[in-house]
């Protein structure tokens, strides 16, 4: 029983230091939204990763309920999610490309006060946005076999994130060499009109000067 127990214990002390370094899967925000104006929040997520997040309007002054609206984008423009008039509220949604996935904030009207309104906003993803507990209870798991799992799945989201930065750094490479093809093509084609231009330049001086019966 000890045995477990302690086995348990460094499993999820594993878990929770060391997959955070690895792979971003939770981040708390804090927004100061201006009273005129728009604050959004960005990550660059690969596809089919699952999205979860929640947000509350925090107000100093209980005479005072500010609300926000909430447009979510995909990389590509289109409305993931879209909310009006509301003080907090939740929204989950499963990447479908790679990319910069936007969550901008806007104050509505004269709610707040004349004054910024602040914003708790918990951004998960992966992992983290997993409901582990339900998961234990449909499978019926837990000890040992839950924090198993849960490794397993972090490693296969490290995987996951490995294959994508490889292929990041590959669409990189291709675009760095049409590049350097492009520049040294087109450095060969301004040495070809300067030798052009040069011998146009040669050719009218002699004929000028013999013209003029200098030469």
């Amino acid at each position: 029983m000890k045995r477990e127990f302690a086995t348990t214990l460094l499993l999820s002390t594993l878990f929770s230091f060391l997959v955070p370094e690895l792979i971003p899967v939770c981040e708390a925000v804090w927004l100061n939204i201006p009273k005129t104006g728009t604050k959004c929040v960005s990550e660059e997520i690969q596809s089919k990763v699952v999205v979860l997040a929640d947000y509350l309007v925090i107000s100093d002054e209980h005479s005072i309920f500010p609300t926000v609206s909430l447009k979510v984008t995909s990389p590509y423009g289109s409305v993931l999610h879209h909310s009006e008039n509301s003080t907090h509220g939740q929204f989950a949604f499963t990447t479908q490309e790679s990319g910069t996935y936007l969550a901008c904030f806007e104050a509505v009207g004269n709610s707040h006060g004349d004054k910024d309104i602040s914003i708790n906003l918990d951004w998960k993803t992966g992992i983290a946005a997993k409901d582990w507990d339900s998961i234990a209870r449909k499978e019926k798991i837990e000890g040992v076999e839950l924090e198993l799992r849960k490794l397993e799945a972090a490693v296969e989201a490290i995987h996951e994130n490995l294959l994508y930065l490889r292929n990041r750094e590959a669409d990189m490479r291709i675009v760095s060499e049409k590049t350097n093809s492009r520049v040294a093509w087109y450095s060969i084609m301004s040495l070809g009109i300067c030798i052009v231009v040069s011998g146009l330049q040669i050719l009218y001086l002699k004929q000028y000067f013999v013209r003029k019966k200098l030469i």
